[in-house]
């Protein structure tokens, strides 16, 4: 397709006298060629969001704080931010100390990845431990105590807040908190359902009771507990929301692949590789074909958090799989 160069029709300059046109009404005023702006997300514009990879290195030493993973300079938004609408980021929080995970944000969700140790906020308090997951309206910035050096994943939707220029000024559900015992009882038992095994994904969503349309972790983000069996390939699918993947566990062999458009046979053509280790962070961009592979001996586990409890509420979270829509 042939692109039309990007030349704003510039409206007219008011002349002295004209009252249709108040001083300064005009100043800002551009109209485009609807073929110049009907798609303006390319390089050097509206920058596509790219496929980018965090090691585990990245919270694997240093004191405590947080790591934010910022893709702010690639997208051209204010920082820090990992897509349009969301940060993620890890805290590292060593043994005997706190750390404020403190975001003018609507939504945040943590995993542990590994540690232990306590959370105040909004005058409650709560122990939690590896692998536990927790919810958190807007309220007073959550106050995480480690019992032992720790690590979370900590994603929240400030970036989205940013760009509509608001402040959240009320909590849009209940805390709420999901212990790793009751997760993994759960996947235990999915695991052990005959008809998992002609599922595209086996997975766990988290979801609130205050969302009961949407079924997701809050009114925006979208939470996915998932694995990928040993020596599976899963079937491709898209969604048009962005995904922040961070993998919990997994064997050297596990990878996903990524690209935008499929061959006949349903695989993606000429993908890109996010190679998987334990710790690890990658972004899934809205719209590409992706799928993960295991081809190691041990069942792997991955938690993507996206922005799809937004694009749900919006009607426009399309997803579809490689051979149709489907779950």
């Amino acid at each position: 397709m042939t692109q039309v160069p990007f030349h704003p029709l510039s409206a007219p300059a008011a002349q002295a006298g004209d009252s249709s046109a108040p001083a300064g009404w005009q100043a800002k005023a551009r109209i485009f060629d609807y073929r110049q702006a009907a798609n303006p997300v390319r390089r050097g514009l509206t920058e596509p969001i790219p496929d980018h990879h965090w090691s585990a290195t990245v919270h694997q030493s240093g004191s405590t704080g947080v790591i934010p993973l910022d893709l702010s300079a690639e997208l051209g938004c204010s920082g820090p931010a990992t897509s349009p609408a969301l940060s993620a980021n890890f805290l590292r929080i060593l043994a005997g100390e706190g750390l404020k995970a403190a975001a003018a944000a609507t939504s945040a969700l943590f995993y542990v990845l590994h540690g232990e140790g306590t959370l105040a906020w909004g005058g409650r308090e709560l122990c939690w431990g590896k692998g536990d997951v927790i919810a958190l309206p807007h309220g007073d910035a959550p106050l995480f105590q480690a019992g032992q050096d720790s690590v979370l994943y900590w994603v929240h939707d400030a970036p989205l807040l940013r760009y509509l220029g608001a402040e959240p000024a009320a909590a849009r559900f209940e805390a709420v908190h999901y212990p790793a015992a009751l997760l993994e009882e759960k996947l235990q038992a999915l695991l052990a359902d005959p008809s998992s095994a002609r599922s595209n994904r086996l997975s766990l969503l988290l979801a609130n009771a205050d969302l009961p349309a949407s079924r997701t972790v809050s009114h925006t983000l979208w939470a996915m507990l998932g694995v990928v069996p040993a020596g599976a390939v899963q079937p491709p699918h898209r969604h048009q929301s962005v995904a922040l993947d961070l993998v919990i566990d997994c064997d050297p062999g596990c990878y996903t692949l990524v690209g935008t458009e499929l061959n006949d046979d349903g695989t993606i053509r000429n993908p890109s590789r996010s190679i998987w280790e334990p710790g690890a962070a990658f972004v899934t961009p809205p719209g590409h074909w992706h799928a993960h592979v295991n081809e190691s001996g041990r069942m792997a586990r991955l938690l993507p958090i996206q922005d799809a409890g937004l694009h749900t509420y919006l009607r426009s979270l399309d997803i579809r799989f490689s051979g149709g829509l489907g779950g």
